[in-house]
């Protein structure tokens, strides 16, 4: 898998961040970040993020404390590292790809279909999102997904309604989409997936 994604934005954050370059690494830095990620993944799923310390991950590994902290920093900083190749597919997909979650289509069908495909990542790697969105206070907002896929929802939203402050909003369609709340719908009000998206799509069509 990627390492972590590198975003660039421009200091008004009007533009679209975009999927950086990435770094050159020795074999041996790669040989020992594919081991973590790849024991971190496996101890994940069987056991959960929230029940897997940073011990058990560099023991399972076969590499020093020492390296997995200096190289990743926490279990969040792993979360992350781990769904990095996914989001990269993701932002390509919004970027540059096939309609209608690519360009080509109005920006109310992008903006349902950007929401839908958040959501399916989040079925396929819940735990992981909540991992790395709740492992530190504003760890999402800091988070250069975050930024990137606001400046999306904020290109979009002017697009569909010059008149939104469109700023806000996409903040408020980002935090209809948090790992923490989709996780407290889904277990607590056990609300589906189906109701979950139905709400973020009555949301998007009474913004225009």
């Amino acid at each position: 898998m990627a390492t972590p994604i590198e975003i660039e934005t421009s200091p008004a954050d009007d533009g679209l961040p975009v999927i950086g370059a990435q770094p050159i690494e020795r074999s041996d830095a790669a040989c020992n970040r594919r081991k973590i990620l790849d024991a971190a993944e496996r101890l994940f799923e069987l056991h959960g993020t929230d029940n897997v310390s940073m011990d058990a991950i560099a023991e399972a590994a076969g590499v020093g404390k020492g390296t997995l902290y200096r190289r990743f920093g926490d279990r969040r900083g792993l979360a992350y590292a781990i769904l990095d190749e996914g989001e990269r597919d993701f932002q390509e997909a919004m970027i540059r790809g096939e309609p209608p979650l690519g360009p080509g289509a109005p920006p109310r069908e992008r903006l349902l279909a950007f929401g839908e495909g958040v959501l399916t990542r989040f079925r396929n790697y819940g735990d992981l999102l909540l991992a790395a969105e709740t492992g530190a206070p504003m760890a999402r907002f800091r988070a250069s997904v975050y930024a990137t896929h606001r400046a999306h929802l904020r290109a979009l939203l002017r697009d569909l309604n010059p008149q939104l402050d469109d700023a806000y909003f996409a903040d408020l369609l980002m935090a209809s989409l948090s790992a923490e709340l989709v996780n407290f719908w889904r277990g607590l009000r056990d609300w589906d997936d189906d109701r979950i998206l139905a709400g973020y799509r009555s949301l998007v069509e009474l913004l225009g």
